[in-house]
């Protein structure tokens, strides 16, 4: 080893750009989580666990806006029958 190294050409920052559009964060998951998507990653006979924790997460998000769609569009519906029927009743 050299006694000195020259670092006035060195950057600060991670060694690999992140992706547009990801961004780097630190989670704590239960280990029975992460078990569930890298025993997926494996069965499918490979790919990347945190792409399907990102999937999932995403399914959701579709799921629950969809949910409230759905109840409202139930809810405008159940309204206009009972107004309906009160002004014919």
């Amino acid at each position: 080893m050299k006694r000195e190294y020259d670092f006035s050409k060195g950057k600060r920052g991670p060694v690999v750009s992140p992706e547009p559009g990801k961004t780097r964060i630190t989670i704590r998951l239960d280990n029975e989580i992460l078990g569930h998507f890298r025993k997926r990653v494996h069965e499918m006979g490979g790919g990347n666990y945190q792409t399907l924790i990102n999937d999932a997460l995403r399914e959701y998000i579709r799921g629950a806006r969809l949910e409230k769609v759905v109840r409202q569009a139930v809810r405008e519906e159940v309204k206009a029958v009972s107004q309906a029927l009160m002004r014919t009743g």
